[in-house]
């Protein structure tokens, strides 16, 4: 049986911990698995922008206003 959250220390750990951590343990696995669709290009991509993101929090577009702004351009 797999070791559970308590027992590995996980649920002591903060938020943005485990979101590290379950995205460590997604690369991890995306890398053993064959065939995977992300080229070591595209995988660095993807760093980048995390990483940008991280550095500028507040500089995004939210879900809602991208779909508004699809919206009023097909309304014309």
């Amino acid at each position: 049986m797999a070791p559970t959250l308590e027992e590995l220390g996980i649920d002591k750990m903060s938020t943005d911990e485990r979101l590290m951590l379950a995205q460590d343990i997604l690369e991890s696995v995306m890398e053993e698995r064959p065939g995977s669709s992300l080229t070591p290009a595209k995988r660095e991509e993807l760093r980048r922008r995390v990483a940008e993101l991280d550095a500028n929090p507040d500089d995004v577009v939210s879900w809602e206003d991208v779909q508004a702004s699809i919206q009023a351009r097909l309304a014309r």
